[in-house]
C-alpha cells in the first residue's frame, strides 16, 4: 500500500464555467461601451442658429452706446436737462433691428409716395435676440398691425392720446439700458444721495469701451481717411461696421450727447466736426444714400458702398429702414447745450 499525497482531480466543467463568466463580463462592458457611443443628447436647432448668429453681432448695442456716450464717468447719470434722448433711444432700437435683418420696410412700390419715415415697417424675423429691449419690441411689432417708424417711436415714448395703444410704451429704458451694461462688466452701480432720496447711478467700469467709443467718432468726424480699429466691442467681422457708425454719430447728435466725445477738440475743430455730422445726417437721412466728396471721411462713400454690395433687394429695405430713422432724428431732433452743470441721475423714460 502506497502512502503519501495524491493530487485531487479537479472537474472540467468549473474551468468552463470561468471561461463563461469572462465572457458574459466582456460582452456586458462592450454593450456598455456600445451604448455609451449610441448615446444622443436632445437639442434645438433653433439654439445654435441663434448661437451662430450672435458672433456676428456687436457686444454693445446701439442705444447702448448712445447711453454710454451720454453718462459721465464718474458721476454715472445723464444731464438732467438732456430731453431728447428718450426719443433718440427708441429710434436706436428700431435700427439695431434693421442692422440685424429682423426690420424692413414693406415692398410696396407705392410707398415711395410717402417720406421715408411715414412709411410702414414690417417683421420679418421674430427670433428673439437675447437683448431685452430688442425682444419687447420685437413681440410687440409682431402682434401689431403695420406702422410707420413715426408712429412706433412715439408710441414706444409713450407720445400718444391712444388708449388702446398706451401699452406699447417701453418704460425706464435708460435705467435697463444701464442694468444690461452692467450685466456685461461695462458699468457698475452704486448708490448717490440726492438730498431726499438715494437714487442707483452707473459709474464706467470698463473705460477702454468708450474710450474706443469716442475714437469711432472723431475718426468719421475729423480724420480725412476714416480707419475704424477693431476691437473685442467691434471686431473686424463685424457687418455694416461704417454703417454702424455713422448711425451712431447721428443718432448721439439727436440725443444731444455727442458732444462729450467732442471735448478734445478745439473750439475750430469741434465746429468742423459739428458741420461734419450736419453733412452727414443730410445724406443718411435719404434714399437712396446721396454721399457727397468731402475733404473729411474721403472713403465713407466707398467703404458704405462695399458693405451694401453683397445685399440683396430684400435686404436693402431694412437699410432703408435705417434711412428713415435718421430722417426722423433730422427732422426732431433737438440741440439744447450738453454742458450744463445741474445734472440729475434721470432714469425714468
Amino acid at each position: 500500500m502506497t502512502s503519501g499525497l495524491s493530487r485531487r482531480r479537479v472537474a472540467s466543467g468549473n474551468l468552463d464555467e470561468n471561461e463563461q463568466e469572462t465572457k458574459n463580463v466582456a460582452l456586458m462592458k462592450s454593450k456598455a461601451q456600445n451604448r455609451d457611443e449610441d448615446h444622443k443628447i436632445a437639442f434645438d436647432p433653433k439654439d445654435l442658429e441663434q448661437g451662430a448668429e450672435s458672433e456676428k453681432q456687436p457686444k454693445v448695442t446701439l442705444m447702448e452706446e448712445v447711453l454710454l456716450l451720454g453718462l459721465k464717468d464718474k458721476q454715472g447719470y445723464l444731464s438732467f436737462w438732456n430731453d431728447s434722448i428718450s426719443y433718440s433711444l427708441r429710434g436706436c432700437i428700431l435700427i439695431e433691428l434693421a442692422f440685424r435683418g429682423k426690420l424692413r420696410m414693406q415692398k410696396d412700390v407705392n410707398r415711395k409716395r410717402f417720406p421715408l419715415a411715414d412709411r410702414l415697417v414690417e417683421l420679418v424675423d421674430d427670433r428673439l435676440t437675447g437683448e431685452v429691449l430688442l425682444d419687447e419690441a420685437i413681440k410687440m411689432i409682431h402682434s401689431s398691425e403695420p406702422m410707420s417708424v413715426t408712429s412706433w417711436i412715439d408710441l414706444m415714448s409713450g407720445e400718444t392720446w391712444n388708449v388702446m395703444k398706451i401699452g406699447y410704451q417701453l418704460r425706464q429704458v435708460r435705467e435697463r439700458l444701464a442694468k444690461g451694461l452692467v450685466d456685461k462688466g461695462i458699468l457698475r452701480t452704486e448708490k448717490k444721495n440726492f438730498l431726499l432720496f438715494d437714487m442707483p447711478t452707473h459709474p464706467v467700469a470698463d473705460t477702454s469701451i468708450k474710450e474706443g467709443l469716442k475714437r469711432r467718432v472723431l475718426s468719421i468726424l475729423v480724420d480725412r481717411v476714416v480707419e475704424l480699429e477693431s476691437t473685442p466691442a467691434f471686431p473686424a467681422n463685424l457687418q455694416f461696421r461704417y454703417l454702424r457708425t455713422i448711425a451712431l454719430v447721428c443718432s448721439a447728435y439727436a440725443a444731444n450727447v455727442l458732444e462729450n466725445a467732442l471735448l478734445v477738440l478745439d473750439f475750430e475743430r469741434r465746429d468742423r466736426a459739428l458741420a461734419q455730422v450736419d453733412d452727414l445726417l443730410s445724406e443718411f437721412s435719404q434714399w437712396p444714400f446721396l454721399i457727397h466728396p468731402s475733404t473729411v471721411g474721403a472713403n465713407l462713400g466707398e467703404a458704405v458702398g462695399e458693405e451694401l454690395a453683397p445685399l440683396s433687394e430684400d435686404q436693402m429695405l431694412s437699410i432703408e429702414v435705417v434711412a428713415a430713422v435718421l430722417q426722423f432724428d433730422a427732422i426732431n431732433g433737438f440741440d439744447f447745450p450738453s454742458n450744463v452743470d445741474f445734472s440729475f441721475a434721470l432714469f425714468i423714460t
